[in-house]
């Protein structure tokens, strides 16, 4: 489907935009002389030049995203805040030409749940490429900046939260991978960046609006221990390992200060602690973050002077703010009023300024390595491939009964399909996109693919989460549709009308009306598979129903979305993803409120059952984290080089551990000892199927602090391309850090004790999954938390 109107995408970013983009003029202008247009001076060097030549009006009216630039020195206007989530997305950075062709559309990925659930950093690493490249492209062409808002890569602990979608999962490990991976892709590996990227929210932020609790006003409480184990690792992965170029801080406070004026965070963590530093590496606030200190929010500061003044002072660099919203910050103010002195205020234009020199805004273009990127470079064929891959890979199979794949499907022209549900086709326009997206140059609905495929099908449209009082308009059609049908498709789930920014979810359970229709279409006693977009549902009851034939979650796929789901259904792609997130039973939101920041359960005092599958135990869960099925019958153990070199009698040491580690810091140091899983499709060769593999490793065991995790993903690999009768290996990749855990005061220490590796996700029950070794020696400190100082 071509999409001929921005309307129904555009949202609150119709009108945005208006500022344009240019690069200065670095030849003829004013700066031609200025340090800062000479490539051969050093980054700070030139950062500095044109601080020093701004005049203090001028710098006042640089700190907030809609900064004016400095018309006497020939600095253009600059808008901070652009967006690329999964693609170039709407903003105020970023103008699509509405009534044009040229920049008219940009690329839309697989959202980042769905990305994250491919659980393959190379194909993260691609599509950040593409994104980034994409991103050039507009810059080049006068419709974009230079610097993304994205990764949000804050932990989906809760299921509620209606930002979910917008992260890589619930666990650290993995949304450190697809971190690593996906800077790299933004931010390229050349002197000049690509673009710069800007890891959000931080920190501990996960709530939008629940039970009148909102984001703005919300205060985080939580300990040490979970903070360092649980919170940060991402941010560490940004910061000190990725050095990406900008964060962002997060509306709420963190036990007691808001996160944007929290020099714990952004002082004594993120620049001192992980040496944030290096690339002089500046911090923005989320949007409206600072009026949030006002009273009616966090009640910090009294005046938005005093809220500026607190902003700045703390270490933010440039403050956020929503056009339209209600007066700004005031900067003018907190100067005059002797609030913010020009030290404070050269220091963030220095950071700012030196993030755009290393992007190579003033550069000539023959020295910029990207500048030469051009609308052709939008919407290839590559890019095409890899949006399709993006979502076909995440898609992950909750059940089957043998019913899939349907492989005759669009070969005999003789079953007769009924695509039936809320996103399956006319009236379900950007529904597979998710939050924070763009105008992609189509959208491939399970209609149009089912089209392509050359499909007989039936189509009738479903609920969302229409109530009792709704006048049932689905029923009778999808029932009539399914009738004249072999095989029903239902497209269900939830949507951004359910879960999104600044909406959190009450219930987790299937909206009720689709329930009853899914029932309903049960009963015929045909072969029924349930498509589930959105985030995660209790699907105990389909799970259960033995006329449901299967399920496959598809999370937000993308542009081709409806495509993806259809190959994956007629066994052109079968799936093998595994989900990100624990899918908890719906009466989880009865034991714990969104509100409970603690990991841990604590049954006997606050009724809280764990969060997480780390902490929840596994019979609680509907599904667990890295739960997915396969087509082919595959089996996969530890190979018997894995464990190479550990004692006959399965003992080491913590020395031992770290004993050849030459990391910068010693939570990097590789495991000493190969982690090597072996896989088998057991397919005949004669009509079996060709699958890929997701292999994941945990770690448990009775070491460190009580109570003892269930256990911890500590590796990953993505075989593809199995082949029936073929036995096929991968390597996973260990980190020490990643065995070690927090104590109470956040340290992480590498405890002796008794440690468990299991493969997969039921490998307790499955021989040739579990190895058991013990770990002797003194306790070692891998890495030290800061502890907070009074602010």
């Amino acid at each position: 489907m071509k999409v001929s109107s921005s309307l129904a995408l555009a949202g609150a970013f119709a009108t945005q935009g208006a500022l344009g983009f240019e690069f200065p003029d670095c030849v003829n202008g004013p700066l031609a002389n200025n340090t800062v247009c000479d490539p051969k001076a050093s980054p700070p060097d030139r950062a500095a030049a044109l601080v020093k030549a701004m005049a203090i009006s001028e710098k006042l009216e640089n700190l907030i995203n809609t900064s004016k630039g400095a018309k006497r020195l020939g600095l253009p206007a600059y808008e901070w805040w652009s967006e690329a989530l999964h693609g170039v997305a709407f903003s105020p950075g970023v103008r699509f030409d509405f009534g044009g062709d040229e920049f008219s559309y940009a690329t839309s990925f697989a959202n980042s749940i769905t990305l994250a659930s491919a659980f393959d950093d190379d194909l993260v690493y691609k599509v950040a490429s593409a994104i980034s490249t994409e991103a050039r492209a507009f810059a080049n062409g006068g419709r974009a900046g230079l610097d993304y808002w994205t990764p949000n890569i804050n932990p989906y602990k809760d299921p509620r939260w209606g930002r979910g979608h917008e992260t890589p999962g619930e666990d650290p490990v993995r949304i450190k991978g697809y971190v690593k991976a996906l800077l790299a892709g933004l931010e390229g590996d050349k002197d000049t960046r690509k673009v710069i990227a800007t890891c959000k929210h931080y920190a501990a932020y996960d709530l939008e609006l629940w039970q009148g609790v909102s984001r703005h006003a919300f205060d985080v409480v939580v300990s040490l221990q979970d903070l360092s184990e649980y919170y940060l690792p991402p941010f560490q992965q940004c910061a000190r390992d990725s050095k990406v170029g900008s964060f962002m801080c997060a509306y709420n406070r963190v036990n007691g200060v808001p996160a944007c004026a929290s020099t714990y965070l952004m002082d004594d963590i993120l620049r001192e602690h992980w040496g944030w530093t290096e690339h002089n590496n500046y911090m923005t606030t989320d949007c409206q973050a600072v009026r949030d200190f006002i009273p009616g929010y966090h009640n910090t500061t009294e005046t938005r002077a005093e809220a500026a003044a607190l902003a700045y002072n703390a270490g933010s660099d440039t403050v956020c703010e929503v056009a339209g919203s209600g007066p700004g910050t005031d900067v003018i103010g907190a100067y005059n009023q002797t609030l913010l002195s020009e030290e404070i205020i050269d220091r963030a234009l220095l950071r700012l300024y030196e993030g755009l020199v290393r992007v190579g805004y003033f550069d000539p273009a023959s020295e910029d390595p990207y500048r030469s990127i051009g609308w052709e470079a939008v919407n290839t064929a590559e890019a095409q491939e890899l949006a399709l891959q993006s979502a076909a890979d995440g898609l992950v199979l909750l059940k089957n009964d043998g019913t899939l794949p349907l492989r005759n499907l669009g070969k005999d022209n003789k079953t007769t399909v009924a695509l039936i549900g809320h996103w399956a086709g006319s009236d379900s326009s950007n529904k597979m996109l998710g939050g924070y997206s763009g105008i992609p140059p189509y959208i491939r609905r399970p209609v149009d693919a089912a089209e392509r495929l050359g499909l007989t099908y039936q189509y009738a449209s479903g609920p969302l989460a229409e109530d009792d009082t709704a006048k049932d308009t689905w029923t009778e059609d999808a029932l009539e549709a399914a009738r004249k049908s072999d095989v029903i498709l239902y497209f269900g789930g939830t949507d951004t009308s359910m879960a999104a920014e600044d909406l959190d979810r009450e219930s987790i359970a299937w909206p009720a009306a689709q329930l009853n229709l899914i029932e309903a279409l049960a009963e015929l006693g045909k072969p029924l598979v349930v498509a589930q977009l959105g985030d995660q549902v209790d699907d105990t009851t389909l799970l259960s129903n033995a006329n449901v034939s299967a399920i496959l979650w598809a999370g937000y796929p993308g542009q081709d979305g409806g495509t993806a789901v259809l190959n994956a259904v007629t066994g052109a792609s079968p799936p093998a993803g595994r989900l990100p997130v624990t899918q908890y039973p719906a009466s989880y939101v009865d034991a714990v409120p969104m509100t409970d920041m603690t990991l841990r359960p604590d049954e006997e005092g606050s009724g809280n059952p764990g969060r997480t599958y780390r902490w929840l135990p596994a019979d609680q869960a509907v599904l667990p984290f890295g739960y997915g099925l396969h087509y082919a019958n595959l089996s996969a153990q530890f190979s018997s080089s894995s464990f190479r070199g550990l004692a006959k009698n399965t003992t080491t040491t913590t020395a031992d551990l770290l004993a050849n580690c030459d990391a910068p810091h010693k939570d990097l140091c590789p495991f000493p000892f190969p982690v090597t899983v072996e896989v088998t499709n057991d397919d005949d060769e004669d009509g079996g199927i060709t699958s890929d593999y997701v292999a994941l490793v945990f770690v448990s065991g009775d070491f460190g602090p009580r109570p003892y995790p269930v256990k911890t993903l500590v590796g990953y690999s993505r075989l593809r391309g199995v082949e029936p009768g073929e036995t096929r290996e991968a390597e996973i990749e260990v980190k020490i850090g990643d065995l070690a855990r927090a104590d109470a005061q956040g340290n992480k220490v590498l405890y002796p004790g008794t440690y468990r590796f299991l493969l997969d996700v039921d490998s307790e029950s499955k021989e040739g999954r579990e190895v058991v070794f013990e770990v002797g020696g003194e306790e070692v400190v891998l890495e030290e938390f800061p502890q907070p100082k009074e602010e």
